[in-house]
Protein backbone atom coordinates (compact mmCIF):
# COMPACT_ATOMS: atom_id res chain seq x y z
CA UNK A 1 0.00 0.00 0.00
CA UNK A 2 2.94 2.30 0.85
CA UNK A 3 4.80 1.65 -2.46
CA UNK A 4 1.37 1.93 -4.60
CA UNK A 5 0.90 5.48 -2.56
CA UNK A 6 4.17 6.88 -3.22
CA UNK A 7 3.59 5.92 -6.64
CA UNK A 8 0.64 7.46 -7.38
CA UNK A 9 2.45 10.61 -5.26
CA UNK A 10 5.25 9.86 -7.85
CA UNK A 11 2.72 9.99 -10.93
CA UNK A 12 0.56 12.69 -10.34
CA UNK A 13 3.42 15.04 -8.94
CA UNK A 14 5.17 14.76 -12.71
CA UNK A 15 1.76 15.45 -13.98
CA UNK A 16 1.29 18.45 -12.23
CA UNK A 17 4.68 19.71 -12.84
CA UNK A 18 3.79 18.83 -16.85
CA UNK A 19 0.91 20.94 -16.56
CA UNK A 20 1.94 23.85 -14.49
CA UNK A 21 5.39 23.65 -17.40
CA UNK A 22 2.87 23.64 -19.95
CA UNK A 23 0.67 26.86 -18.43
CA UNK A 24 4.02 28.43 -18.13
CA UNK A 25 4.99 28.19 -21.76
CA UNK A 26 1.62 28.86 -23.12
CA UNK A 27 1.66 32.44 -21.10
CA UNK A 28 5.43 32.73 -22.24
CA UNK A 29 4.02 32.04 -25.94
CA UNK A 30 1.14 34.29 -25.88
CA UNK A 31 3.20 36.88 -24.30
CA UNK A 32 5.46 37.12 -27.19
CA UNK A 33 2.90 36.60 -29.87
CA UNK A 34 0.99 40.27 -28.12
CA UNK A 35 4.00 41.69 -28.26
CA UNK A 36 5.33 40.45 -31.94
CA UNK A 37 8.24 38.60 -30.64
CA UNK A 38 9.96 35.28 -30.31
CA UNK A 39 11.19 35.53 -26.81
CA UNK A 40 13.61 36.56 -24.69
CA UNK A 41 17.25 36.17 -25.84
CA UNK A 42 19.10 34.45 -23.20
CA UNK A 43 22.74 36.09 -22.66
CA UNK A 44 24.60 33.70 -24.71
CA UNK A 45 22.28 35.34 -27.46
CA UNK A 46 23.36 38.69 -26.94
CA UNK A 47 26.91 37.97 -28.74
CA UNK A 48 24.81 36.90 -31.95
CA UNK A 49 22.40 39.73 -31.39
CA UNK A 50 25.83 42.15 -32.27
CA UNK A 51 26.59 40.62 -35.69
CA UNK A 52 22.98 40.29 -36.59
CA UNK A 53 22.28 44.34 -36.04
CA UNK A 54 19.85 45.69 -38.35
CA UNK A 55 19.86 49.39 -39.56
CA UNK A 56 16.09 49.98 -38.48
CA UNK A 57 15.42 53.37 -35.94
CA UNK A 58 15.11 52.53 -32.49
CA UNK A 59 12.22 55.12 -33.09
CA UNK A 60 10.29 53.32 -35.23
CA UNK A 61 10.22 50.09 -33.39
CA UNK A 62 9.41 52.13 -30.21
CA UNK A 63 6.56 52.81 -31.85
CA UNK A 64 5.03 49.28 -32.90
CA UNK A 65 6.16 47.68 -29.89
CA UNK A 66 6.44 48.21 -26.16
CA UNK A 67 10.04 49.45 -24.51
CA UNK A 68 11.05 47.29 -21.49
CA UNK A 69 13.08 47.92 -19.25
CA UNK A 70 17.08 46.56 -19.78
CA UNK A 71 15.71 44.88 -23.38
CA UNK A 72 15.84 46.42 -26.57
CA UNK A 73 13.80 44.90 -29.68
CA UNK A 74 15.45 44.20 -32.76
CA UNK A 75 13.13 44.40 -36.29
CA UNK A 76 14.81 42.53 -38.37
CA UNK A 77 15.08 39.70 -36.16
CA UNK A 78 11.34 40.09 -34.25
CA UNK A 79 12.64 39.33 -31.17
CA UNK A 80 14.32 41.39 -27.98
CA UNK A 81 17.53 40.88 -26.62
CA UNK A 82 19.17 41.67 -22.86
CA UNK A 83 21.08 45.06 -22.96
CA UNK A 84 24.34 44.10 -20.98
CA UNK A 85 26.24 47.04 -18.64
CA UNK A 86 28.27 49.18 -20.38
CA UNK A 87 31.78 48.37 -17.63
CA UNK A 88 32.72 44.66 -17.09
CA UNK A 89 31.40 42.95 -20.05
CA UNK A 90 33.29 41.88 -22.81
CA UNK A 91 31.53 42.20 -25.61
CA UNK A 92 28.04 44.60 -24.11
CA UNK A 93 25.50 45.52 -26.12
CA UNK A 94 24.78 48.82 -24.68
CA UNK A 95 22.12 51.86 -25.84
CA UNK A 96 25.02 53.64 -26.91
CA UNK A 97 26.25 51.43 -29.01
CA UNK A 98 23.37 50.42 -30.90
CA UNK A 99 22.73 54.21 -31.33
CA UNK A 100 26.13 54.62 -32.94
CA UNK A 101 25.45 51.25 -35.85
CA UNK A 102 22.25 52.89 -36.62
CA UNK A 103 23.36 56.50 -37.39
CA UNK A 104 26.69 54.28 -39.78
CA UNK A 105 24.27 52.79 -41.09
CA UNK A 106 21.79 55.27 -42.17
CA UNK A 107 24.63 56.84 -43.17
CA UNK A 108 26.44 54.26 -45.50
CA UNK A 109 23.23 53.51 -47.02
CA UNK A 110 22.72 57.51 -47.60
CA UNK A 111 26.54 57.69 -49.46
CA UNK A 112 25.41 54.91 -51.91
CA UNK A 113 22.42 56.29 -52.42
CA UNK A 114 24.72 59.66 -53.30
CA UNK A 115 26.67 57.82 -55.88
CA UNK A 116 23.82 55.74 -57.22
CA UNK A 117 21.32 58.65 -57.82
CA UNK A 118 23.01 61.23 -60.16
CA UNK A 119 19.58 63.52 -60.41
CA UNK A 120 17.27 64.19 -58.05
CA UNK A 121 14.18 66.15 -58.16
CA UNK A 122 13.89 68.81 -55.06
CA UNK A 123 10.15 69.41 -55.09
CA UNK A 124 7.29 68.21 -57.28
CA UNK A 125 7.31 69.32 -60.70
CA UNK A 126 10.46 70.59 -60.61
CA UNK A 127 12.46 69.61 -63.60
CA UNK A 128 15.24 72.00 -66.32
CA UNK A 129 13.25 71.85 -69.16
CA UNK A 130 9.12 72.44 -67.54
CA UNK A 131 11.70 75.75 -65.71
CA UNK A 132 13.02 76.83 -69.13
CA UNK A 133 9.50 76.81 -70.82
CA UNK A 134 7.77 78.82 -67.91
CA UNK A 135 11.04 81.32 -68.02
CA UNK A 136 10.31 81.59 -71.49
CA UNK A 137 6.54 82.63 -71.06
CA UNK A 138 7.48 85.09 -68.64
CA UNK A 139 5.77 82.86 -65.71
CA UNK A 140 8.55 83.39 -64.30
CA UNK A 141 10.74 86.48 -62.70
CA UNK A 142 14.77 86.42 -63.29
CA UNK A 143 15.20 86.22 -59.83
CA UNK A 144 12.87 82.94 -59.06
CA UNK A 145 14.62 81.31 -62.04
CA UNK A 146 18.27 81.92 -61.05
CA UNK A 147 16.71 80.58 -57.60
CA UNK A 148 15.05 77.29 -58.50
CA UNK A 149 18.10 76.71 -61.35
CA UNK A 150 20.66 76.59 -58.04
CA UNK A 151 18.39 74.21 -56.65
CA UNK A 152 18.45 72.19 -59.32
CA UNK A 153 22.15 72.45 -59.72
CA UNK A 154 22.77 71.86 -55.84
CA UNK A 155 21.22 68.55 -55.93
CA UNK A 156 23.31 66.96 -58.91
CA UNK A 157 26.15 68.29 -56.96
CA UNK A 158 28.39 64.75 -56.67
CA UNK A 159 31.50 64.34 -54.38
CA UNK A 160 35.16 64.02 -55.77
CA UNK A 161 38.21 64.19 -54.46
CA UNK A 162 40.50 66.98 -54.66
CA UNK A 163 44.26 66.16 -54.97
CA UNK A 164 46.14 68.47 -52.72
CA UNK A 165 49.52 69.63 -53.81
CA UNK A 166 52.77 71.78 -51.57
CA UNK A 167 56.16 72.76 -52.42
CA UNK A 168 56.70 70.55 -48.96
CA UNK A 169 55.62 67.28 -50.08
CA UNK A 170 55.76 66.13 -46.29
CA UNK A 171 53.02 68.24 -45.02
CA UNK A 172 50.32 67.02 -47.13
CA UNK A 173 47.83 64.54 -45.69
CA UNK A 174 49.45 64.88 -42.41
CA UNK A 175 47.08 66.91 -40.52
CA UNK A 176 43.94 67.16 -39.87
CA UNK A 177 41.64 70.30 -41.24
CA UNK A 178 39.83 71.74 -38.45
CA UNK A 179 38.55 75.17 -40.22
CA UNK A 180 38.55 76.61 -43.62
CA UNK A 181 37.50 80.16 -44.06
CA UNK A 182 37.44 81.65 -47.96
CA UNK A 183 38.01 85.11 -48.22
CA UNK A 184 35.70 87.51 -50.05
CA UNK A 185 36.81 86.84 -54.01
CA UNK A 186 36.19 82.49 -52.69
CA UNK A 187 40.23 82.96 -54.06
CA UNK A 188 41.88 81.40 -51.08
CA UNK A 189 40.66 79.54 -47.85
CA UNK A 190 42.47 79.41 -45.05
CA UNK A 191 42.88 76.70 -42.69
CA UNK A 192 43.79 75.69 -39.69
CA UNK A 193 44.95 72.16 -38.96
CA UNK A 194 45.26 70.19 -35.61
CA UNK A 195 48.77 69.05 -35.10
CA UNK A 196 49.20 65.87 -33.56
CA UNK A 197 51.95 66.42 -30.82
CA UNK A 198 48.66 69.56 -29.95
CA UNK A 199 48.67 73.01 -31.08
CA UNK A 200 47.46 74.26 -34.48
CA UNK A 201 49.21 74.62 -37.54
CA UNK A 202 48.13 77.10 -40.57
CA UNK A 203 47.84 77.66 -44.48
CA UNK A 204 46.26 78.82 -47.36
CA UNK A 205 45.09 77.07 -50.64
CA UNK A 206 44.94 78.67 -53.54
CA UNK A 207 41.73 77.36 -55.70
CA UNK A 208 42.82 78.20 -58.88
CA UNK A 209 43.13 74.20 -59.88
CA UNK A 210 39.64 73.45 -59.09
CA UNK A 211 38.85 74.26 -63.09
CA UNK A 212 40.37 72.24 -64.68
CA UNK A 213 39.75 68.29 -64.85
CA UNK A 214 42.75 67.32 -62.30
CA UNK A 215 41.28 69.12 -59.45
CA UNK A 216 44.22 69.78 -57.79
CA UNK A 217 44.89 72.79 -55.70
CA UNK A 218 47.99 74.15 -53.84
CA UNK A 219 48.42 74.72 -50.68
CA UNK A 220 51.23 77.00 -48.84
CA UNK A 221 52.05 76.37 -45.22
CA UNK A 222 54.28 78.39 -42.59
CA UNK A 223 56.53 77.40 -39.76
CA UNK A 224 54.18 79.81 -37.99
CA UNK A 225 52.04 77.77 -35.58
CA UNK A 226 50.56 77.51 -31.93
CA UNK A 227 50.44 75.23 -29.38
CA UNK A 228 47.22 77.03 -28.36
CA UNK A 229 43.21 76.34 -29.04
CA UNK A 230 42.15 78.42 -32.06
CA UNK A 231 38.90 79.71 -31.00
CA UNK A 232 37.83 82.12 -34.23
CA UNK A 233 38.74 83.16 -36.97
CA UNK A 234 37.83 85.65 -40.07
CA UNK A 235 39.68 87.37 -43.39
CA UNK A 236 40.47 91.34 -41.85
CA UNK A 237 41.11 94.23 -44.77
CA UNK A 238 43.73 96.10 -43.54
CA UNK A 239 45.82 97.87 -45.72
CA UNK A 240 43.50 95.77 -48.87
CA UNK A 241 41.32 93.51 -48.96
CA UNK A 242 41.74 90.02 -47.31
CA UNK A 243 45.52 91.68 -46.69
CA UNK A 244 45.35 89.69 -43.25
CA UNK A 245 43.81 86.80 -41.39
CA UNK A 246 42.69 87.70 -37.26
CA UNK A 247 42.53 84.89 -35.03
CA UNK A 248 41.37 84.30 -31.70
CA UNK A 249 43.45 82.06 -29.85
CA UNK A 250 42.81 80.53 -26.11
CA UNK A 251 45.06 81.60 -23.26
CA UNK A 252 47.36 78.34 -21.26
CA UNK A 253 49.10 78.03 -18.21
CA UNK A 254 50.73 81.56 -17.58
CA UNK A 255 50.01 82.58 -21.18
CA UNK A 256 47.49 85.23 -21.46
CA UNK A 257 45.01 84.66 -24.61
CA UNK A 258 45.19 86.96 -27.68
CA UNK A 259 43.69 88.39 -31.12
CA UNK A 260 46.56 87.97 -33.96
CA UNK A 261 46.23 89.62 -37.04
CA UNK A 262 48.62 87.83 -39.65
CA UNK A 263 49.50 88.99 -42.84
CA UNK A 264 48.83 86.56 -45.78
CA UNK A 265 52.11 87.46 -47.44
CA UNK A 266 53.46 85.08 -44.37
CA UNK A 267 52.29 82.21 -46.77
CA UNK A 268 54.78 82.12 -50.33
CA UNK A 269 53.10 82.52 -53.34
CA UNK A 270 49.88 82.78 -52.32
CA UNK A 271 48.79 85.81 -54.81
CA UNK A 272 50.91 87.72 -56.84
CA UNK A 273 52.25 90.99 -56.18
CA UNK A 274 51.74 90.77 -52.25
CA UNK A 275 54.02 92.83 -50.04
CA UNK A 276 54.88 91.80 -46.56
CA UNK A 277 52.32 92.79 -44.03
CA UNK A 278 52.55 94.27 -40.52
CA UNK A 279 52.36 91.59 -38.16
CA UNK A 280 50.11 92.67 -35.14
CA UNK A 281 49.37 90.89 -31.88
CA UNK A 282 47.03 92.06 -29.02
CA UNK A 283 46.73 90.48 -25.65
CA UNK A 284 43.54 90.09 -24.38
CA UNK A 285 41.73 87.22 -22.14
CA UNK A 286 39.93 84.24 -23.63
CA UNK A 287 37.83 85.20 -26.52
CA UNK A 288 34.99 83.01 -27.77
CA UNK A 289 34.68 85.26 -31.35
CA UNK A 290 35.68 87.96 -33.44
CA UNK A 291 34.88 89.89 -36.41
CA UNK A 292 35.99 92.38 -38.85
CA UNK A 293 34.35 95.67 -39.39
CA UNK A 294 34.29 96.87 -43.17
CA UNK A 295 32.35 99.88 -42.52
CA UNK A 296 34.10 103.05 -42.98
CA UNK A 297 32.91 104.83 -40.19
CA UNK A 298 34.53 102.43 -38.21
CA UNK A 299 37.75 101.85 -40.52
CA UNK A 300 40.76 99.58 -39.11
CA UNK A 301 38.27 97.93 -36.15
CA UNK A 302 37.95 94.55 -35.54
CA UNK A 303 35.48 92.82 -32.62
CA UNK A 304 36.15 90.40 -30.06
CA UNK A 305 33.41 88.22 -28.17
CA UNK A 306 34.83 88.00 -24.38
CA UNK A 307 33.29 86.61 -21.35
CA UNK A 308 30.68 89.10 -19.91
CA UNK A 309 32.04 91.78 -22.31
CA UNK A 310 32.61 93.38 -25.84
CA UNK A 311 35.96 94.72 -26.52
CA UNK A 312 36.03 96.69 -30.10
CA UNK A 313 39.57 97.69 -31.13
CA UNK A 314 40.98 99.86 -33.58
CA UNK A 315 44.26 97.60 -35.05
CA UNK A 316 46.03 100.73 -36.20
CA UNK A 317 45.90 103.02 -33.21
CA UNK A 318 45.43 100.48 -30.96
CA UNK A 319 42.30 102.72 -29.29
CA UNK A 320 39.29 100.23 -27.00
CA UNK A 321 35.72 100.10 -26.54
CA UNK A 322 34.35 97.61 -23.69
CA UNK A 323 31.24 97.37 -23.76
CA UNK A 324 29.86 95.29 -20.60
CA UNK A 325 27.15 92.45 -20.88
CA UNK A 326 25.36 89.73 -18.58
CA UNK A 327 26.59 86.66 -20.71
CA UNK A 328 29.74 85.11 -22.53
CA UNK A 329 29.55 86.70 -26.13
CA UNK A 330 29.66 83.57 -28.92
CA UNK A 331 29.13 84.84 -32.44
CA UNK A 332 30.11 88.03 -33.80
CA UNK A 333 29.30 89.94 -37.35
CA UNK A 334 29.27 93.57 -38.46
CA UNK A 335 26.63 95.30 -40.51
CA UNK A 336 27.78 97.21 -43.30
CA UNK A 337 25.40 99.55 -44.42
CA UNK A 338 25.54 101.20 -40.74
CA UNK A 339 27.87 100.94 -37.82
CA UNK A 340 26.13 98.05 -35.92
CA UNK A 341 27.83 95.14 -34.23
CA UNK A 342 25.29 92.29 -33.78
CA UNK A 343 26.39 89.86 -30.85
CA UNK A 344 24.65 86.07 -30.03
CA UNK A 345 25.59 85.29 -26.31
CA UNK A 346 25.71 82.11 -24.23
CA UNK A 347 21.99 83.16 -22.44
CA UNK A 348 20.07 83.03 -25.86
CA UNK A 349 20.54 86.76 -26.15
CA UNK A 350 21.32 88.90 -29.38
CA UNK A 351 21.87 92.37 -29.59
CA UNK A 352 23.25 94.96 -31.52
CA UNK A 353 25.81 97.51 -30.11
CA UNK A 354 26.04 101.25 -31.97
CA UNK A 355 29.39 102.06 -32.38
CA UNK A 356 29.03 105.47 -32.25
CA UNK A 357 28.23 105.67 -28.86
CA UNK A 358 30.76 105.59 -26.12
CA UNK A 359 31.22 102.44 -23.75
CA UNK A 360 28.86 101.83 -21.16
CA UNK A 361 28.47 99.24 -18.37
CA UNK A 362 24.75 99.64 -18.72
CA UNK A 363 22.22 97.46 -20.54
CA UNK A 364 20.47 100.95 -22.14
CA UNK A 365 22.92 101.01 -24.92
CA UNK A 366 21.23 97.57 -26.70
CA UNK A 367 20.14 98.84 -30.07
CA UNK A 368 18.12 95.57 -30.86
CA UNK A 369 17.77 92.46 -28.87
CA UNK A 370 16.03 89.07 -29.82
CA UNK A 371 16.08 86.03 -27.98
CA UNK A 372 16.96 82.02 -28.54
CA UNK A 373 15.80 79.29 -26.14
CA UNK A 374 19.56 77.90 -26.11
CA UNK A 375 23.03 79.31 -26.37
CA UNK A 376 23.61 81.20 -30.36
CA UNK A 377 26.62 80.07 -31.79
CA UNK A 378 26.19 82.12 -35.07
CA UNK A 379 24.15 85.21 -36.08
CA UNK A 380 24.37 86.57 -39.99
CA UNK A 381 23.45 89.54 -41.04
CA UNK A 382 21.28 89.82 -44.40
CA UNK A 383 22.30 92.09 -47.10
CA UNK A 384 19.33 94.32 -46.56
CA UNK A 385 20.06 95.03 -43.17
CA UNK A 386 16.59 94.16 -42.33
CA UNK A 387 16.96 90.31 -41.51
CA UNK A 388 19.14 88.57 -39.31
CA UNK A 389 20.07 84.54 -39.13
CA UNK A 390 20.83 83.01 -35.64
CA UNK A 391 21.39 79.06 -34.90
CA UNK A 392 21.86 78.05 -31.54
CA UNK A 393 22.68 75.12 -30.02
CA UNK A 394 19.26 73.55 -29.56
CA UNK A 395 19.78 73.07 -33.75
CA UNK A 396 17.19 75.68 -34.10
CA UNK A 397 17.62 78.17 -36.89
CA UNK A 398 15.73 80.97 -37.23
CA UNK A 399 15.19 84.30 -39.57
CA UNK A 400 14.57 87.13 -37.43
CA UNK A 401 12.39 90.43 -38.75
CA UNK A 402 14.55 93.24 -36.98
CA UNK A 403 12.16 95.71 -38.05
CA UNK A 404 9.41 93.56 -35.49
CA UNK A 405 12.02 91.96 -33.37
CA UNK A 406 10.33 88.99 -34.39
CA UNK A 407 10.78 85.47 -35.79
CA UNK A 408 9.46 85.18 -39.16
CA UNK A 409 10.80 81.56 -40.52
CA UNK A 410 12.26 78.37 -38.89
CA UNK A 411 14.51 75.92 -40.52
CA UNK A 412 13.65 72.40 -39.76
CA UNK A 413 16.74 69.22 -39.29
CA UNK A 414 19.96 70.95 -37.77
CA UNK A 415 21.38 68.88 -35.53
CA UNK A 416 23.55 70.46 -32.76
CA UNK A 417 23.72 69.75 -28.77
CA UNK A 418 26.98 71.83 -27.68
CA UNK A 419 29.03 72.22 -30.43
CA UNK A 420 29.92 75.78 -31.73
CA UNK A 421 29.09 75.79 -35.32
CA UNK A 422 28.58 78.31 -38.15
CA UNK A 423 25.83 79.44 -40.75
CA UNK A 424 26.73 79.71 -44.25
CA UNK A 425 24.08 82.04 -45.80
CA UNK A 426 24.21 83.15 -49.64
CA UNK A 427 21.42 85.54 -51.06
CA UNK A 428 22.45 85.40 -54.41
CA UNK A 429 21.90 81.56 -54.79
CA UNK A 430 19.14 81.50 -52.28
CA UNK A 431 20.77 79.18 -50.05
CA UNK A 432 21.42 78.35 -46.30
CA UNK A 433 23.75 75.78 -45.32
CA UNK A 434 24.87 74.12 -42.33
CA UNK A 435 26.89 71.53 -41.02
CA UNK A 436 25.21 69.71 -38.27
CA UNK A 437 26.93 67.68 -35.17
CA UNK A 438 26.04 64.66 -36.23
CA UNK A 439 28.58 65.29 -39.60
CA UNK A 440 25.43 66.00 -41.95
CA UNK A 441 25.88 69.16 -44.00
CA UNK A 442 22.44 70.10 -44.66
CA UNK A 443 21.43 72.83 -47.76
CA UNK A 444 17.83 75.04 -47.43
CA UNK A 445 16.32 77.25 -49.45
CA UNK A 446 16.45 80.36 -47.74
CA UNK A 447 13.64 81.80 -49.17
CA UNK A 448 10.70 79.20 -48.22
CA UNK A 449 12.77 76.78 -45.60
CA UNK A 450 12.65 73.72 -47.80
CA UNK A 451 15.18 71.31 -47.02
CA UNK A 452 16.98 70.66 -50.49
CA UNK A 453 19.26 68.32 -49.59
CA UNK A 454 21.69 66.03 -46.99
CA UNK A 455 25.10 65.46 -47.54
CA UNK A 456 26.64 62.61 -45.36
CA UNK A 457 29.88 63.22 -44.36
CA UNK A 458 32.36 60.22 -46.10
CA UNK A 459 33.93 59.02 -42.33
CA UNK A 460 32.18 57.74 -39.54
CA UNK A 461 30.09 60.55 -37.08
CA UNK A 462 32.81 61.88 -34.18
CA UNK A 463 32.90 65.15 -32.42
CA UNK A 464 36.45 65.13 -33.65
CA UNK A 465 35.26 64.68 -37.33
CA UNK A 466 33.09 67.67 -37.56
CA UNK A 467 33.25 68.85 -41.84
CA UNK A 468 34.29 72.61 -42.20
CA UNK A 469 32.86 73.61 -45.91
CA UNK A 470 32.91 76.38 -48.14
CA UNK A 471 30.22 77.51 -50.63
CA UNK A 472 30.51 79.66 -53.64
CA UNK A 473 29.30 79.82 -57.33
CA UNK A 474 32.32 81.04 -58.24
CA UNK A 475 35.14 78.75 -56.36
CA UNK A 476 38.49 80.28 -57.31
CA UNK A 477 37.79 83.51 -58.75
CA UNK A 478 35.04 85.26 -60.96
CA UNK A 479 35.50 82.68 -63.54
CA UNK A 480 35.74 79.59 -60.28
CA UNK A 481 32.79 76.62 -60.84
CA UNK A 482 30.30 76.87 -58.52
CA UNK A 483 30.15 74.35 -56.15
CA UNK A 484 30.72 72.87 -52.46
CA UNK A 485 34.08 72.23 -50.63
CA UNK A 486 33.96 70.05 -48.10
CA UNK A 487 36.93 69.43 -44.90
CA UNK A 488 36.99 66.50 -43.08
CA UNK A 489 40.07 64.63 -41.69
CA UNK A 490 43.08 65.26 -43.93
CA UNK A 491 40.91 64.87 -46.77
CA UNK A 492 39.30 67.72 -49.27
CA UNK A 493 36.16 67.06 -50.85
CA UNK A 494 34.63 69.31 -54.20
CA UNK A 495 30.66 68.92 -55.13
CA UNK A 496 30.56 70.99 -58.11
CA UNK A 497 27.95 71.60 -60.56
CA UNK A 498 27.26 69.01 -63.05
Amino acid sequence: MKKRGSYNREKYGRNSYRQSSACRWNRRRSSNERYGAEGLSSPQSSDSSNRAFSSASSSNSSSSVPELPGFYFDPEKNRYFRLLPGHNNCNPLTREMIQHKERESRRLKLLEKEDMQKKKATRIGLNPLPLLNKRQLGMLCSTSYCRLVHELHVNCMQRKKVAIQSPDSSVVGTDHFKLIVADTARERIFTVNDVEHGGCKYGIINLSGLGTEALTVEMYDNLYFTNRKVNSVCWASLTHPDSHVLLCLMGIAETPGCASLLPASLFSNTRPGDQPGMLCSFKISTAWSCAWCLNPQANSCFSTGLSRRVLVTNAVTGHRQTFGTNSDVLAQQFATQTPLLFNGCRSGEVFAIDLRQRSRKSQGWKATRLFHDSAVTSVRVLRDEQCLMAADMSGKIKLWDLRANKCVKHYEGHNNEYAYLPLHVHEEEGLLIAVGQDCYTRIWSLWDTHLLRTIPSPYPCSKEDIPSVVFSSHLGGLRGVPGLLLAVRQDLYCFSYN
